[in-house]
């Protein structure tokens, strides 16, 4: 009996033990963090409301935090022990995690948090949100699959409501399989062994989870078009479980002020004429909030908040017959850095709020108006914050598959499309779809790019094509630095690290030119680097007035390539990216150049007007 009674009590200290460990979690310190790392609060992790464009600041819950964690044999079943506790939303192999470790293709990664959904939110249909899972995950509650989700880079939703059960507290699981390199799928700069311009992999949860309550017959989203010529702007949405008769108010506000409302039939397109606009640009980025309000028998049965602006991306020919980018039908160059988003300490995910905005206040402190946003979906919150600072953006769809010759001398048509199989062009054009409607709405947005480098680049003329019949309202890059196919709207060099431009004789009567990349300058700032050596950049120094002084001379460069006909260029990079230490900031976010000198350079190539 002794015996008996001696083993129970040491499984339960054992089990205890684990509990105990399980409850614990630290930023992992083996490499450098950002300032925000100390700030990340287990019990209120990136707290704010992750969808901008559609609000309803009611009934809502945000579900970061600690859940459990395993990672198991792709094989195997559900795990019968969990590890330990993960932060959500950091990637497993990130510091901030508490874990750091890689998963890779032949396992999973299991998540497990019990949660509690209110007694308020019960009395309408529950919503459960993922902004963002690398790369097949499904979703479990109760035991139960709610669905399956592929893509790593765009948000995803089941209504969960019908396998809630009695009670408050309700259990979710979610299996995780990415297999970065190792499969056809968009994955960015993820590699399983890091080196040169690849990072670290990112597997799992990396954007907010969090639950909504919305009435049976809700908004699902919106979609706003300006048309600043014609003084107008296109609302519409998509409904869930309409009803004959429904209707959608539209109330357009400037402040508090009332500027004008209309109603209109759920699947209509409401046509505002907006009086005298106040259009949206990067010295005054004005935005019109929004009301939409879903309506049955004179009744609100659903309301949302979002906002938008007037502002119109496009090109025309100066007086010697170059394309120029337009803002607003005025040639405005446009000038920003390659911008990864990667962090340190959280990887594809900036530790705070105040992080994520940090990058782009300080490129507007360096002087440049336009980031890259470089094969990587930022969270909506910081498409929100450049809309409201006046930043422009270019977006890329991350790249997958990769292996195809490359070109990209623009003298010579060369290189070839990646002959990529169904199931991979299947993968790629269900994301790029996806990813584009869900930033449609965000205004600082004037740029599609659907392939960079030649990176898994395939069917270059119908891929672009496609970008644009979707969304003509933007410019299409079709191929930033890539093989170059005479389709889209702009023709992209990329050079290191010198600036140069495509030949306007060639491209210049058709397509608006670009140089998609140069610079590179590199310098690694003792203490702060990911790496104590290996570290490199296209053109590397010694000293920050060295690389400033190199930095100026690209730029007096410049001034004369834009009197030719250069219409914009991104200049590598926002930061330095682990063993890459070409970045204006170090990894960990310290200036190497103070932001008002490159400010007083940046500034000249604002003041040379097209011809």
């Amino acid at each position: 009996m002794n015996k008996i009674l001696s083993g129970i009590l040491f499984l339960m200290l054992g089990y205890g033990s684990l509990n105990a460990q399980q409850q614990k979690w630290a930023l992992i310190r083996d490499k450098i963090v950002t300032p925000w790392a100390e700030k990340v609060d287990p019990k209120a992790t990136l707290p704010d409301y992750p969808r901008p464009q559609l609000v309803r600041t009611q009934n809502w819950k945000n579900l970061n935090g600690l859940w459990s964690y395993a990672i198991v044999p792709k094989t195997q079943n559900e795990p019968v022990v969990y590890q330990g506790n993960i932060l959500v939303p950091f990637a497993v192999e990130s510091a901030l995690s508490g874990v750091g470790k890689q998963v890779g293709k032949d396992q999973v990664l299991w998540y497990k948090n019990t949660i509690t959904v209110p007694v308020t939110m019960r009395h309408q249909d529950v919503l459960l949100h993922f902004g963002a899972v690398d790369w097949q995950a499904e979703i479990f509650v109760n035991g139960k699959s709610a669905g399956k989700h592929e893509g790593g880079f765009d948000p995803f939703t089941f209504n969960i409501t019908n396998l809630l059960k009695k009670g408050p507290a309700q259990e979710i699981k979610v299996r995780v399989w990415d297999p970065t390199d190792d499969g056809p799928q968009p994955r960015g700069k993820q590699l399983n062994k890091p080196q040169g311009i690849w990072y670290t992999p990112v597997t799992g949860i990396w954007q907010t989870v969090w639950l909504e309550s919305v009435p049976k017959t809700h908004i699902v989203s919106t979609r706003h078009t300006p048309d600043i010529d014609a003084r107008t702007v296109a609302i519409s949405a998509n409904v869930a479980a309409a009803q004959a008769g429904d209707k959608l108010k539209i109330i357009v506000l400037d402040g508090e002020n009332i500027v004008l409302e209309k109603e209109t039939g759920i699947d209509a397109e409401g046509i505002l004429k907006i009086t005298n606009p106040k259009l949206w640009s990067t010295k005054t980025p004005f935005l019109y909030d929004l009301k939409i309000a879903l309506i049955r028998g004179g009744k609100v049965i659903d309301e949302v908040g979002s906002y938008f602006a007037m502002r119109k991306s496009s090109m025309a020919a100066d007086e010697n017959g170059i394309q120029r980018m337009l803002l607003n039908n005025e040639f405005v160059f446009q000038y920003g850095p390659l911008d990864q988003g990667w962090w340190p300490d959280g990887l594809y995910t900036a530790p705070t709020e105040e992080a994520l905005i940090f990058d782009i206040l300080k490129t507007k402190e360096m002087g440049f108006n336009m980031i890259r946003k470089h094969i990587k979906v930022e969270p909506a919150r910081w498409y929100y914050a450049c809309d409201k600072l006046g930043m422009l953006v270019w977006q890329d769809m991350p790249s997958g598959d990769l292996g195809n010759h490359w070109e990209p001398n623009l003298g010579i048509m060369g290189g070839t499309d990646k002959n990529r199989s169904p199931e991979s062009e299947a993968i790629y054009r269900k994301e790029w779809n996806k990813i584009m409607e869900d930033l449609y709405n965000f205004p600082s947005i004037v740029v599609w790019t659907p392939f960079n480098e030649a990176w898994g680049q395939f069917k270059t003329k119908e891929i672009a094509e496609w970008t644009k019949k979707k969304d003509p309202s933007r410019l299409v890059n079709s191929a930033s630095g890539g093989n170059h196919v005479i389709t889209g709207d702009l023709v992209d060099l990329h050079h290191y690290p010198d600036p140069k431009m495509p030949r306007p004789d060639l491209f210049g009567a058709s397509h608006a030119l670009v140089l998609g990349e140069y610079g590179g300058l590199g310098l690694p700032v003792t203490g702060h680097t990911w790496k104590d050596k290996d570290n490199w950049g296209y053109q590397s120094f010694k000293t920050a007035d060295a690389l400033f002084d190199k930095y100026a001379s690209f730029i007096h460069t410049m001034e004369g390539l834009i009197k030719s006909g250069l219409s914009a260029a991104v200049y590598t990079q926002t930061t330095d990216v682990e063993q890459e230490t070409n970045g204006l900031m170090t990894y960990d976010r310290i200036l190497k150049v103070p932001a008002l000198k490159i400010k007083s350079i940046n500034d000249k190539l604002y003041l040379i007007s097209a011809p």
